[in-house]
């Protein structure tokens, strides 16, 4: 279902066991939502019990729980998410609103935890984030195929090439054979003339003349014969040749070849999938570290009665005291998982050290995606490998094939040649009876206009070979044009294509900068007059290649109470300025994806970096895209927003 089909039906969510929440039900009316109320109040909770309905692995089970579940009913429609702790790891199931939340955790998802946000606060490069929805491996695809089909054309029009060269030789060779065959018949012509003055001239038995003409035919025969025979051996031997040349550039080509063991490319797989395994591993983590980080920065500023009972199980009046000494303005503070009073300085260090190690979960993570692509990458061109292998050995096998045909044809042909030779030195000699002193010049004659004959067949077998094949290049030449036409097509969508990622680069960079100058022109902070992402573009070593890489650098753009403007880092940024950067920055990346089109809710939560009027005017903007709009606000600043939208207390 997408948000422009949910209308104006409400949403009801009931969450058991996700995060601090045991059981509730709330019902949403599509608008803005405001989840009013102090720290530690599971605001937070229901917005990851939301996250799980919509499909999202970034949501906690309860601490004390082993299953819970969230179900989720827009309109007719129902939705289901399971969350099962299985050997430290959460299992999830069921039959969500989203199949990919890859969009919506990025961008319509904007908790504190939300990778965009922290992304800026940690300066990190921007340019995985924005791209990151968009397909580029489709287009990295198409660009391999059209550079392969590249390749296939460049050989066909070397080939042409070699062709029309060779068509030169050939239409040469055939005004040489033209010119054989007509002095060939010229000689032949004269030569049976002669016999026939010749035959004119003797008087001999007819039956003798008879038998000898007999004989002379059956010789005349089985010299053409034995002339077809040399020819094709001739020929055979010639398609031998060329077919072992084939097949040694075959083989070198194929020894050139970089070896590709199936098991390598197994490995790599078996890497990708043991890497994507921690990667998911990783994220769990980091999400329960982020509910832990959360909860006890919230207990450190204040808790509500459910909490407090729910961890200690104590009396109302008891949990009254606990709370009242857990907010004191003092150095020391209860500790809520033991009971006994430490320094809040400790509570504070070891915040400090969760933090640390959740920015170190992060890098990790963008370091495990960086290697899973080099991985995939190499495993792609294993593949290639692979394949090319495959081709080489197939023809190489057709070769064989085709070479043992040929030797078998050659030592037949061989065979049939040494028996016609015999039968005709047969035939010649038997001849050589039949004739008498007589007709000796003219069995001469016979002979030689036999073997004239057989020259003059020959010769004009061999033209038509030499034309056939003419006409085979000539048709080929003829798709020279044809192939030039497209290698000009091939190479007009590679250009295309290799720009398009950076085009989509420089469109998305150009939106996010126009989206995040109207959020900030919005929130009118006096300090900040601009947030801007600037694309570089630098050369960097993988492994023992020097590519290109392009990042995505974040520019501040900050001036003084006199009015003089100058650039920043987001390092040198405060705290609050930093969450406010952060989240201009996932805004902006939920207006330029469009996510309100597949996505039909954005949550918000911790904002306490920017005052009421500010959150008010936000909520007001962002509120014309999402269908629902739910946000975690203090009471304080839940009062500064309209008051017509849906408010909701108690959780």
């Amino acid at each position: 279902m997408g948000a422009s089909q949910i209308g104006t039906e409400k949403m009801q969510l009931s969450v058991e066991n996700i995060g601090g929440i045991d059981s509730t039900t709330v019902e949403f009316t599509p608008g803005v939502t405001a989840l009013a109320g102090r720290n530690a109040t599971n605001r937070t909770s229901l917005l990851q019990a939301i996250m799980a309905a919509f499909g999202s692995d970034r949501v906690s089970l309860k601490g004390d729980a082993t299953e819970g579940a969230v179900e989720m009913t827009i309109g007719d429609e129902t939705y289901n998410r399971t969350l099962e702790r299985h050997n430290g790891t959460i299992i999830t199931g069921g039959d969500p609103y989203l199949d990919d939340t890859e969009l919506a955790d990025l961008f319509a998802f904007l908790l504190e935890s939300n990778e965009a946000r922290q992304a800026v606060a940690r300066s990190e490069d921007l340019r995985e984030l924005i791209m990151r929805p968009v397909d580029t491996d489709a287009i990295q695809a198409e660009i391999k195929q059209l550079e392969a089909e590249q390749r296939k054309i460049e050989t066909e029009l070397s080939d042409l090439d070699a062709l029309a060269d060779q068509l030169v030789e050939l239409e040469d060779r055939r005004t040489s054979l033209t010119q054989q065959i007509s002095e060939k018949q010229d000689a032949l012509e004269a030569k049976e003339e002669e016999l026939a003055e010749a035959d004119a001239d003797v008087e001999d038995s007819r039956a003798d003349k008879r038998e000898l003409e007999a004989a002379l035919d059956e010789l005349h025969d089985a010299r053409a014969s034995l002339d077809d025979t040399r020819y094709e051996l001739d020929t055979q031997r010639e398609s031998l040749q060329a077919l072992q040349k084939e097949r040694s550039e075959l083989q070198t080509e194929l020894e050139e070849l970089p070896g590709t063991p199936v098991g390598d490319i197994e490995e790599i797989e078996t890497e990708i999938g043991r890497l994507r395994d921690r990667l998911r591993s990783i994220d769990t983590t980091v999400n329960e570290l982020q509910t832990i980080i959360q909860f006890n920065e919230e207990m450190l500023d204040g808790t509500s009665r459910e909490i407090v009972d729910s961890l200690r199980g104590e009396s109302d009046t008891e949990a009254e005291a606990l709370t009242d000494q857990l907010v004191a303005d003092t150095e020391s503070v209860v500790c809520w998982t033991c009971g006994s009073e430490v320094p809040k300085s400790e509570i504070e260090e070891t915040l400090d050290r969760l933090q640390q190690f959740r920015s170190e979960r992060f890098e990790e993570r963008n370091s495990l995606r960086n290697e899973i692509s080099q991985l995939q990458e190499e495993k792609n061109t294993l593949e290639e490998h692979q394949r090319e292998r495959d081709r080489l050995e197939r023809r190489l096998e057709q070769i064989d094939t085709e070479l043992e045909r040929r030797e078998t044809r050659i030592e037949e042909l061989q065979s049939e040649r040494d028996e016609l030779e015999s039968e005709i030195e047969r035939l010649e000699d038997n001849v050589e009876d039949l004739q008498e002193e007589d007709y000796s010049d003219i069995l001469d004659l016979h002979k030689e206009a036999n073997q004239l004959e057989f020259e003059l067949g020959r010769i004009q077998s061999q033209r038509e070979s030499v034309e056939s094949e003419i006409d085979d290049i000539e048709a080929r030449v003829e798709q020279r044009d044809e192939l030039k036409q497209r290698q000009e097509t091939v190479q007009e969508n590679l250009a295309d294509l290799r720009t398009r990622i950076q085009q989509i680069e420089k469109q998305a960079i150009e939106q996010f900068n126009d989206h995040m100058e109207t959020v900030l022109d919005l929130l009118e902070y006096a300090n900040l007059e601009r947030i801007w992402i600037e694309r570089t573009e630098h050369e960097v070593t993988k492994g023992r290649r020097t590519v290109s890489e392009r990042t995505f650098d974040l520019h501040v753009i900050r001036s003084t109470e006199s009015g003089t403007a100058y650039e920043d880092t987001v390092d040198h940024l405060s705290e609050s300025e930093r969450e406010v950067t952060g989240l201009v920055f996932a805004l902006a990346g939920y207006l330029v994806h469009e996510v309100h089109e597949s996505v039909p809710i954005m949550l918000l939560d911790s904002l306490e970096a920017i005052d009421s009027d500010r959150i008010a005017a936000l909520i007001e903007y962002v509120a014309d895209y999402a269908e629902f709009l739910v946000v975690a606000l203090l009471p304080e600043d839940a009062a500064a927003v309209d008051q017509e939208y849906q408010r909701v207390t108690e959780i």
